[in-house]
């Protein structure tokens, strides 16, 4: 008997987004600076959404996860102004929208 609740993906992380986060992983190596993450939770028409933020000094990307797309979106900028632009123009733009924010900062973790 299958357990409803369980999390079948139709898609494999590893093979389907190596592509995509080529370069992601190497922000987490960083040691000795600091870098900034910033993550908004929206909720609309029970669909919940993901908008996410993450800065070191050797750039920035800016993570959707959108209920109605296949994939995320992953964007990667050289300059983090521009990464901070599209992160805030975009969650603004969400409200603008009818999404509701639930959660606004640190990543959530646990």
């Amino acid at each position: 008997m299958n357990n409803e609740f369980e999390f079948k993906p139709d898609f494999d992380f590893e093979d389907d987004f190596d592509d995509e986060i080529e370069g992601f992983e190497d922000l987490d190596e960083i040691e000795d600076e600091e870098i900034l993450t910033r993550t908004a939770v929206l909720k609309k028409n029970g669909m919940v959404a993901l908008l996410c933020f993450k800065m070191a000094s050797d750039g920035s990307t800016v993570c959707r996860v959108d209920p109605r797309e296949d994939r995320p979106s992953i964007q990667f900028y050289d300059d983090s102004e521009a990464a901070i632009h599209w992160f805030t123009r975009s969650l603004k733009t969400s409200k603008k929208n009818g999404w509701q924010v639930v959660y606004d900062g640190l990543p959530l973790q646990g």
